[in-house]
């Protein structure tokens, strides 16, 4: 099902202009045991409800950020650029890398 998700630079897009990055997770601290671990890169939630969730406005203008979803209604409640120095500062939500895609 095909929605508009509002890009905090330029506005409501298709989604097919972006890329989901998947939920908003926190990472572990410094030195996770295995069983954290696994869970943090493994896990989600995959609530049937409101979630946060990284996004990356990929047919536009690159950025990344977050969106706060209904993934029942796919209603967006927000979207929100994420500011790189509390990114840095505090251990949590930090924005996912993507694979390599080739250059169109």
């Amino acid at each position: 099902m095909s929605f508009l998700l509002p890009c905090p630079h330029c506005g409501p897009r298709d989604v097919n202009e972006y890329q989901c990055a998947g939920e908003v997770t926190t990472r572990p601290e410094a030195s996770p045991s295995q069983r954290e671990l696994a869970s943090y890169v493994y896990f989600r939630q995959n609530v049937a409800g409101i979630q946060r969730e990284w996004w990356f406005h990929r047919l536009g203008c690159e950025a990344w950020f977050q969106a706060e979803r209904d993934t029942r209604t796919n209603e967006v409640l927000s979207v929100e650029l994420v500011d790189p120095a509390r990114r840095d500062a505090a251990p949590g939500p930090e924005a996912p890398a993507l694979p390599d895609t080739p250059a169109a």
